[in-house]
């Protein structure tokens, strides 16, 4: 326990599923959590919860994709809490979904911008602040689809979050020398609200169960558990990882 003691968190996509539960682990642990999604209503209930079993956390909504809200996250927690030492960049969208040749331009650039230009706008103002504490841990949410599977008419979604990879070692190796460590968590079929719009039938619902060498959908605190483990220091020696947390999906062929 307290295994994030003393340390300040930003966690995005934080009003349901993984963010959500993450930010109540982040503070269980000890952190300062700052919050942020689109969603006020869920901010403000995740926050009253975390201060109610009595911890720290403040929550601002905005749009990832907004420089502005990227640059306002981290100021807030330097005022708050006095400094960064921890960044989950955890939302994103599945975007629109399709045979790719219907897929529009604007559907293609919204689900770009909102799941991997946030993350270099998101890591473009947590790095210096991170700097400025000595160090810190840089988390992304990305996924196996596009990564280890292929599955049709997720083009945008698949290419987005693969993206993502890219720009993670990239920044592993260039603050690596400044005890800066930069990962990526991609989890399988995770039971969020977001997924709801791929398995809204049970049919598809035991079809995503059936993929996975577990043969079930993982909690969203159970994705959070392995956030942790990147947050803290007993991860001191990973960086420039893609740690699947997929319940066998990309080794599965039963």
């Amino acid at each position: 326990m307290n295994s994030l003691n003393g340390k300040i968190a930003i966690i995005t996509g934080a009003s349901s599923g993984i963010g959500y539960e993450t930010a109540k682990l982040f503070a269980r642990e000890g952190a300062s959590v700052v919050v942020s999604a689109r969603n006020k209503n869920g901010l403000d209930k995740l926050v009253a919860e975390i201060t109610f079993d009595g911890g720290k956390a403040i929550a601002l909504a905005g749009d990832v994709s907004d420089e502005t809200c990227a640059k306002a996250l981290v100021e807030l927690a330097e005022e708050k809490f006095g400094g960064l030492d921890i960044a989950f960049n955890n939302a994103g969208t599945n975007g629109e979904m399709g045979p790719t040749p219907d897929i529009s331009l604007a559907g293609w650039q919204n689900t770009v911008d909102v799941n991997l230009t946030s993350a270099f706008l998101a890591a473009k103002y947590q790095l210096p602040a991170m700097q400025r504490r000595g160090g810190g841990s840089l988390i992304f949410t990305s996924t196996f689809v596009g990564h280890t599977a292929g599955m049709p008419g997720t083009a945008a979604y698949a290419a987005s979050k693969a993206g993502l990879l890219g720009l993670m070692k990239t920044l592993a190796v260039e603050f690596g020398p400044q005890g800066i460590r930069v990962n990526a968590l991609l989890p399988g079929g995770t039971a969020t609200a977001l997924a709801e719009a791929w398995v809204d039938t049970p049919e598809k619902l035991a079809f995503v169960e059936g993929l996975h060498a577990l043969k079930r959908r993982a909690q969203p605190i159970e994705i959070a558990r392995s956030a942790l483990y990147l947050a803290s220091d007993a991860s001191s020696f990973t960086t420039g990882s893609a740690m699947l947390v997929d319940g066998g999906v990309s080794v599965n062929r039963t």
